[in-house]
């Protein structure tokens, strides 16, 4: 049992820290096993006399620690597994410290390791500390120099910033060093030495200085670094035109790493990415992967600004780098992908990760109160709900003052680290107006449900729309204060004609009423179009009115949305014992019409054939039982592929392209739709269907098309399926980018022998817990992606997944941490299956020698 009681971290303890490091000079003499780190540290006391200095520090051999190049004796300090204590140090000094670390014996991924055979960094949040003694917070800011030496097998020595001098040593080694010219966080800190292939190009910056670009890849792999080299070019432009924001350095590096916990990190200049955000080709890369690459190559270069030049005063305002840059790198990829196509997708990711988050015991607001480790807090609500934030301001205040007041943010805070209160100033400053309310958002937990009901006064031409808001309670926020909620209202007539345009309609207050004239018509009101708001829409829509929106609503967010929810009511209608077969074939018609409509782009199309997820669907009712969600909703995808068989395979006919592969969004879309009618096809498994399946798989020209022939055919089962994975196996099997997809594809199957693969798989060779690309695409791809099987009354899948991370967690808390998710929601489940899952999370916390990171969220999702 546990004993001990780790203490939180909270906003509410926050104190400057007394010093200022005006200068860090690290010497790195890299051995695999036993790497040297010597620091040199200007170090100027800002706050009280007589104040100790304290470093984090981790895991670290201290060889010698010296102040003005006088060795310090054991007394004058103490040394314990969080840092090191100097009690007592001048108003201005040079502290030195020589420290031993093991790279190759890192299998947490944090700080420095070896990945591939290559020396490797990732430092936020709390890395640093495992490299050095240094005061491993974001608000201290510090002018970097680093030196690296190393033997010659290990070709490139990287670091942030610019190349002062490089060359060679005697036994075989050589060394280099460079200086980052802009003060930064240690978080920010990077270092790659290793044999690499690089793929070189330049940009030509606004103001005319020419930046050189580097992208280094696995030997033999620079031609699949193309893609994102290109992307990091329009991502330069893109943020110059949008935000007036230039490049500052003479160099930008990107590197690819196998083994990584996260997607990617904006190092000062040398960004560090996961080899799956990196590397694309036809052959092994999904449209997905191309969009993903996309985004995340722009997301890691905006942070130069939003992130690096203005960093966080301390990591509960992690929302203020992260949730800002997401909404930039959503607002490129509109440009890049289509406007409307892109928020269908970014909303859907949006629900199917925060809102489900917000409805379970993990939730938290977005600048969170107090953690034990911050590493739990990189989430979706950080990330996603942070950017949906800033959308609504610039939806509240308009395109031009919301670009004023970032002007001003950059303006007045350039080469700070500062918070989100600062942020929002510079909101209320450039528009004059009042954004106190507006900042609650940032401090309350939970997705608002906004219910709209009205009136049509056909006599006077008049309607009245009656708005209301409520948030359920959270842990720790028993009463919630209304929000300032844009909601943007148009309203169609019973023909679908237009009767008036869009207008934001702000609900400030627990519920609001407005009265518009000059309506001629009956009215269809859209409402929460585009999705303005980050909250949960109930209307007094009838499902007349929901078809004429799902035909003609121009706001194709809303045409959407309105499809979505006719499906999902008829899902759940039939998973709670009252089917619709009416309203089932009605739904089916429809969405063939929408098919046939040529004025639709493609991508749309088949986003509209897609139904809610069984994750979606499982947030609209409670409890939520997953085999009658499952059910039922593969009895419609049935209804639709049998309904629409033969404009299905017509259409995934007409699709097939034997042209040459384009990533671009128009070629993208015909695939995503021709992969959409495949997937539907699978649902009525005839003789005719299963042949057609098997023909898209074994014709595939691309991963894109590999992907949906096999995904099909693991939904359908038997012999096509088991075919399909032995030969995609046997051609992918030594590129671990592909075979992460083999994986994942089998963690979804939806047969009732699932967890029997599961397992099998997690025994296969090429199976390695121990990289969290292979990990995720088995064990979180059955746990978050396979819902019915997952949830299976045996309590087996719960019992997997409590062993997997109880395995992990012994050498990776971080990855083990976001494995705890599909647990934690236990309590919104039917009871039989709440008490097995509920079961599971007292067994991991009962474990001996838990981890922090493990520790707090199944604390959370149990207390």
């Amino acid at each position: 049992m546990r004993t001990d009681t780790p203490q939180p971290v909270r906003l509410s303890d926050y104190r400057p820290f007394p010093f200022t490091i005006e200068t860090t000079a690290l010497e790195f003499r890299l051995e695999p096993s036993a790497t040297r780190v010597k620091a040199t540290l200007a170090i100027k006391r800002s706050g009280a006399a007589g104040e100790p200095l304290f470093l984090n520090g981790e895991r670290l051999k201290l060889i010698s620690a010296a102040i003005d190049g006088q060795a310090l004796s054991a007394n004058q300090y103490r040394l314990d597994g969080e840092g090191l204590t100097i009690h007592q140090v001048p108003d201005s000094f040079v502290l030195t410290t020589e420290v031993e670390i093991d790279p190759s014996a890192n299998k947490a991924l944090m700080g420095l390791y070896m990945s591939g055979g290559r020396f490797c960094t990732q430092c936020e949040a709390e890395g640093f500390r495992t490299i050095t003694f240094f005061p491993d917070r974001p608000d201290v800011l510090s002018r970097f120099t680093a030196r690296i030496e190393a033997d010659k097998a290990f070709a490139h020595l990287l670091s942030n910033g610019n190349l002062l001098e490089s060359g060679e040593l005697p036994g075989g080694r050589h060394f280099a060093v460079w200086n980052d010219p802009f003060p930064k966080p240690a978080y920010l800190f990077a270092l790659v030495a290793g044999e690499l292939d690089v793929l070189e190009d330049s940009f030509v910056t606004m103001s005319g200085r020419t930046v050189a670009l580097k992208v280094f890849v696995d030997p033999g792999q620079a031609p699949r670094a193309a893609y994102a080299l290109d992307a990091l070019k329009r991502s330069m432009k893109w943020d110059e035109e949008a935000f007036g924001r230039e490049y500052d350095l003479d160099l930008f590096m990107i590197v690819a790493v196998r083994d990584f916990n996260f997607g990617a990190m904006e190092n000062k200049g040398l960004n560090i990415f996961n080899s799956s955000l990196l590397l694309a080709q036809p052959e092994t890369a999904t449209d997905m992967d191309y969009e993903r690459i996309e985004s995340v190559v722009a997301h890691e270069y905006f942070h130069n600004w939003t992130g690096n030049r203005i960093t966080c005063r301390d990591w509960f305002q992690l929302c203020l780098k992260e949730g800002l840059t997401v909404f930039r790198d959503q607002s490129f990829s509109a440009d890049m992908r289509g406007e409307a196509v892109q928020r269908i997708k970014d909303v859907k990711a949006l629900r199917a990760r925060q809102f489900a988050e917000d409805a379970g015991p993990l939730a938290h607001p977005v600048r969170p109160n107090s953690y034990l480790k911050i590493d739990n807090f990189y989430t979706a609500t950080i990330y996603e709900k942070g950017s949906e934030l800033i959308r609504m301001l610039k939806t509240i205040l308009g395109a031009a003052t919301f670009r004023k007041s970032l002007d001003l943010y950059f303006e007045r805070h350039d080469g700070e680290a500062t918070t989100v209160e600062a942020f929002i100033a510079c909101f209320a400053d450039a528009s004059g107006r009042d954004m106190s309310d507006f900042f609650a958002w940032y401090e309350q937990a939970g997705t608002p449900a906004v219910s709209l009901t009205h009136a049509y006064d056909a006599a006077a031409k008049a309607l009245e729309i009656t708005l209301a808001q409520s948030t359920a309670p959270t842990n720790g926020q028993p009463t919630k204060r209304p929000l300032p909620v844009p909601v943007t209202i148009g309203l169609l007539d019973g023909d679908g004609a237009v009767l008036r345009d869009s207008e934001v309609v702000l609900l400030d207050a627990a519920s609001k009423t407005v009265r518009w004239e000059g309506v001629d018509r009956a009215p269809v009101v859209s409402a929460l179009r585009g999705f303005s708001a980050p909250v949960n829409l109930t209307a007094d829509t009838r499902a007349v009115d929901r078809y004429v929106q799902f035909a003609a609503d121009p706001d194709l967010f809303n045409r959407w949305e309105a499809g979505q929810t006719l499906a999902r009511e008829l899902i759940l209608g039939r998973a709670a014992g009252t089917p619709d077969e009416v309203g089932e074939e009605r739904y089916a018609d429809a969405l063939g019409k929408a098919l046939v409509d040529d004025a639709s782009d493609p991508a749309f199309k088949a986003l509209l054939l897609a139904l809610p997820t069984e994750g979606d669907l499982s947030l609209a009712v409670e409890p939520v039982d997953p085999a009658a969600i499952h059910a039922a909703r593969d009895h419609l995808k049935t209804v639709i592929a049998v309904h629409l068989g033969d404009l299905l395979r017509r259409l995934h006919g007409d699709l097939q392209s034997g042209g040459e592969f384009s990533p671009d969004a128009r070629a993208a879309g015909k695939r995503a739709l021709r992969n959409a009618c495949c997937d539907l096809l699978a649902a009525d498994p005839h003789a005719v269907n299963v042949e057609r399946v098997v023909g898209h798989f074994d014709s595939a020209a691309n991963m894109t098309d590999a992907m949906g022939g096999l995904s099909a055919l693991v939904t359908i089962g038997g012999a096509p399926a088991e075919k399909a994975l032995a030969a995609f196996h046997a051609q992918w099997r030594h590129e671990p980018l592909v075979l992460d997809k083999w994986f994942a594809a089998q963690a979804r199957d939806p047969g009732d022998g699932a967890i029997g693969r599961i397992l099998a798989l997690t025994a296969h060779p090429d199976f390695d817990a121990g990289n969290p690309n292979r990990l995720r695409a088995l064990v979180q791809g059955f746990a978050s992606g396979n819902p019915a099987r997952f949830h299976d009354g045996s309590g087996d899948g719960y019992r997997f997944l409590a062993d997997q991370i109880l395995a992990v967690d012994g050498f990776n808390p971080m990855t083990a941490a976001r494995l705890v998710e599909p647990l934690g929601a236990w309590r919104r489940y039917v009871p039989a299956l709440g008490a097995l899952m509920r079961e599971q999370l007292e067994r991991i916390r009962g474990h001996e020698g838990l981890s922090k990171n493990v520790l707090e969220l199944v604390s959370r999702a149990l207390d």
